[in-house]
């Protein structure tokens, strides 16, 4: 199976998202429970595997060196203190959650990715 054949998402608490935060409506509104169970569906249907990922600290390790750094979510880039690295805020993390993914589905170990 190649990469393409996976689809890795966070594990996001939504009903824990929904009662802590002043976004809840907007999460709500989303539908992202509904989202999450459609897209399950649709993957096991065409034969993908899904991988949820831990959210914790996906925007702020640094999919280049793993190194972490705090950042409001105000800050909208990527900017390693400590290799360098400056890509998006979400482009980060969406590489950060892809290789969490494909680690935990087994198909390529995180250690392999630097």
């Amino acid at each position: 199976m190649g990469q393409d054949q996976y689809i890795c998402v966070e594990d996001l608490n939504i009903k824990k998202m929904v009662e802590k935060t002043t976004l809840a409506k907007s999460i709500a509104d989303a539908s992202w429970n509904q989202f999450l169970q459609i897209l399950s569906y649709k993957a096991a249907e065409a034969g993908r595997k899904i991988g949820f990922v831990d959210p914790a600290y996906t925007t702020q390790d640094c999919y280049h060196c793993g190194n972490r750094e705090k950042k409001e979510l105000s800050e909208r880039t990527h900017q390693c203190k400590h290799c360098g690295y400056s890509t998006s805020r979400d482009f980060n993390a969406a590489q950060n959650i892809l290789a969490l993914g494909l680690d935990g589905l087994g198909v390529i170990p995180r250690s392999l990715r630097l």
